[in-house]
């Protein structure tokens, strides 16, 4: 038997046959993961309640040839339960880990940096640090930079002036200046500018302190950048609660 062990977060789950259950994974050394948990559904599980989605656990898998089969989970965080009970967490939990799925689409690629982004804003979430908007959009700016997608906040994507500037471009790459700046381009306020600097580099004094006016005008700009990149909307971020 080919067996391996990893740490791994749910990420989504979806009913097979009578009883089973395929989930999908998002695991610390092997990327993400889609494996068969058999018997889940039947009330006689013994961990079924430990593959609910946002949870981390210790799993151990069995490779098959198509999808693997998990033999065993043990409960590290489960964040699941308090998530699921309010439904402001809950979406946007949810479209966490639907852009995590989508960051990594193929699979069993290791995504480490990917994992731990994710485990972190689910942590973030669960004890209502930070208000759950203000975690989305760092989590949606920091995964974007881990696969490649840095938005520029302060100087010019295009030519590198110093910024700060007054215009913001998804396509362009973030902040323009005036001369780079193409037709169709936001003019956020440049707080905006600032929490959105503020988000990407983790600088949560500042990010607390925003206003809410320029947290939704950041939350929209953080949005169109995803769109542009993963060249689709996320159907989950559509039901998120916005402050």
């Amino acid at each position: 038997m080919k067996l391996y062990r990893d740490e791994a977060v749910v990420l989504r789950t979806h009913k097979l046959g009578e009883a089973d259950r395929i989930i999908t994974l998002l695991t610390r050394e092997h990327g993400r993961v889609r494996a068969v948990a058999k018997g889940v559904r039947r009330t006689s599980s013994k961990f079924g309640a430990r593959l609910e989605p946002f949870g981390v656990i210790d799993v151990q898998l069995h490779l098959g040839r198509n999808l693997d089969t998990i033999t065993q989970v043990e409960t590290i965080a489960p964040y699941g339960r308090s998530l699921g009970a309010d439904y402001s967490l809950y979406t946007t939990a949810t479209a966490m880990a639907e852009t995590a799925g989508r960051l990594t689409e193929i699979e069993r690629e290791p995504a480490p940096q990917q994992y731990l982004l994710l485990i972190g804003a689910l942590h973030a979430l669960a004890t209502r640090r930070h208000a759950p908007s203000l975690v989305l959009d760092s989590y949606l700016l920091r995964s974007l930079s881990v696969a490649g997608w840095a938005p520029s906040c302060y100087d010019c994507a295009r030519c590198g002036a110093d910024g700060p500037h007054r215009a913001f471009n998804a396509a362009a790459g973030g902040a323009v200046c005036d001369g780079c700046r193409p037709p169709g381009s936001a003019s956020p306020a440049r707080e905006t500018m600032s929490l959105l600097g503020a988000l990407l580099s983790g600088e949560w004094d500042d990010a607390d302190a925003s206003d809410t006016r320029h947290r939704k005008e950041a939350s929209g700009l953080v949005a169109s950048y995803l769109q542009w990149h993963l060249e689709r909307q996320l159907r989950s971020l559509r039901l998120v609660e916005r402050a």
